[in-house]
């Protein structure tokens, strides 16, 4: 009886004994599924740099459509797309005969233009008209307060002006009847002479009246020739008039001669009597206002022309050559061309489009930042970006230009951020499409740790660690700087290669009710880190 009773207390106690290895074999299994779920990372130092992302699209350094400013037709076209153009370079012409008139006579309009700037710059002639002017306006002065000078003058002019009415009357006698037989012989010894002489020049001439015009002999030896003919016709001509033999051209020119003389003398005999008593006190005035005008013009231009002159004739000249300029298309600045359509024979009018240029020496991109960033950006930071079209490869380039006026659309509120690229190359094309990373930020070295380990509970950032028992244990942290991938810890009991929980919410289990244990103390943790999301 009692060995049963032996045997059935051992009985119980190892049932006892083995449900509790198996509660604590059940226990560490379950544990060890647990510790195995965890991802983890190990701290590091490194450098943060921290971006801002953006996509934007390529342009030129500068960009122009050129179109034709007048009608016509398309007389020559000297460039194709690809070509490299020099500034001012002229691209395409109309044909001189199709453009308008205005255009036409503009090639006279400049020469004028330009002759005028030149004689403006160049020539004393302006200056010395207004001298002149000054002097005879003073000698009209002087000779109207001095009377009896400015009588005798006009007597003298009548005087003149008597004589040679008498001359021409004579002359008119002369061709209409014969003179004495005395004059006669006279004028004919004349017209023997005279054509002795020119006889004489046309012999010196004639070796070298095949010469060039240029060779100054042949010019001195032409002029003598053309003197002694007119000295051989004067003399034929007064002879005829002697001998009564005028031709009807000989006695009208006399008589038209005698007209002009009469009519000087009547002028003179009148500016005779104007003067005779004096000038008047208006006459005075207006010669003292004419003179103080001729002074002002003078002091004007003594010095050269003025600012104000130089200018006007200056627009003048460009005016002329804006007008000129419409018959072809010049390259504004040095670039490339990138659209061509003119081809020779095309009718174009006003604003019909013949080229695009880019100056391809610089390339830029213009990005779309969100208000939310734009504080963060400004000129000289470094950027890195992609281009769809151009596969594997990374470029480089700096902020130049931020914007100050944001873009709405749609309620979302964007700033053009402008970038130029450094490190370009031919395969970089106005019009693509290229994905920007702008570096608002680089630290120095530091401990980082991912973002994905973050947690927040009731304000206050936290990472579990694994602890020397394989546990993970909460840390409480301070961050700094943060990017896409990683943050900066500046404060927090952490070291460089500590094990950092990934996950450490996927793997806590409700079993371990432990008082102060990870399990059971963390709990309330973990519900609240779910109820916020779950994460940083």
């Amino acid at each position: 009886m009692k060995k049963w009773i032996i045997i059935a207390i051992a009985a119980v106690v190892l049932g006892v004994i083995g449900y509790f290895a198996y509660g604590v074999y059940d226990r560490t299994q379950n544990r060890q599924t647990a510790l195995a779920a965890y991802e983890t990372t190990a701290v590091v130092d490194g450098t943060l740099t921290s971006t801002i992302g953006a996509t934007g699209t390529v342009r030129s350094k500068q960009s122009a459509d050129l179109t034709w400013k007048t009608t016509g037709t398309v007389g020559s076209v000297s460039v194709s797309v690809g070509d490299l153009i020099e500034q001012e370079q002229v691209l395409a012409e109309l044909e001189q005969t199709s453009l308008p008139q205005n255009v036409i006579l503009a090639q006279a309009d400049l020469v004028s233009a330009q002759k005028a700037l030149d004689d403006l710059l160049n020539s004393q002639t302006q200056s010395a008209q207004a001298l002149k002017a000054v002097e005879d306006a003073e000698q009209a002065l002087e000779d109207a307060q001095n009377p009896e000078l400015a009588q005798a003058r006009a007597l003298q002019a009548i005087a003149d002006a008597e004589k040679a009415v008498d001359d021409a009357e004579r002359s008119v006698r002369y061709l209409q009847s014969s003179a004495d037989q005395t004059d006669i012989d006279i004028a004919k010894a004349e017209v023997a002479l005279a054509e002795k002489n020119l006889d004489r020049a046309e012999d010196l001439y004639e070796p070298y009246k095949n010469k060039p015009e240029s060779n100054l002999r042949r010019a001195q030896l032409l002029s003598n020739l053309a003197k002694a003919q007119q000295q051989y016709d004067d003399a034929v001509r007064k002879l005829n008039a002697m001998e009564g033999t005028g031709s009807a051209l000989d006695i009208a020119i006399a008589n038209a001669n005698l007209a002009t003389a009469q009519a000087q003398l009547i002028d003179a005999q009148r500016e005779y009597e104007r003067i005779k008593d004096g000038a008047s006190p208006g006459d005075i005035a207006l010669l003292e206002a004419q003179l103080a005008d001729a002074q002002r013009e003078w002091e004007r231009m003594k010095d050269g022309p003025t600012a104000d002159d130089i200018a006007a004739a200056q627009a003048r000249v460009a005016a002329v050559e804006a007008t000129l300029s419409q018959a072809w298309i010049e390259a504004p600045f040095a670039g490339v061309i990138t659209i061509s359509h003119p081809k020779i024979g095309d009718q174009v009018g006003p604003n019909t489009p013949a080229f695009r240029l880019d100056d391809l020496s610089t390339m830029y991109v213009d990005l779309e930042v969100s208000e939310i960033d734009i504080n963060e950006v400004v000129p000289g930071q470094v950027v890195t970006m992609t281009f769809d079209a151009i596969r594997g490869r990374e470029y480089h380039g700096v902020v130049t230009e931020v914007g100050f006026v944001g873009n709405s659309v749609q309620g979302v509120v964007n700033y053009t951020v402008t970038v130029e690229l450094t490190d370009a190359d031919s395969q970089i094309r106005p019009g693509m499409t290229s994905s920007v990373d702008i570096i608002v930020s680089q630290g120095e070295e530091a401990l980082l740790i991912p973002n994905q380990s973050i947690r927040v509970i009731e304000g206050v950032q936290f990472v579990y660690i694994m602890d020397g028992s394989g546990t993970p244990a909460a840390v409480e942290i301070t961050l700094g700087a943060s990017s896409d991938t990683h943050s900066e810890v500046l404060a927090g009991d952490l070291q460089t290669g500590d094990l950092i929980v990934l996950n450490p919410l996927a793997a806590l289990s409700d079993e371990d009710d432990t008082p102060g244990g990870f399990f059971g103390g963390m709990r309330e943790m973990r519900d609240e880190g779910e109820n916020n999301g779950g994460g940083f």
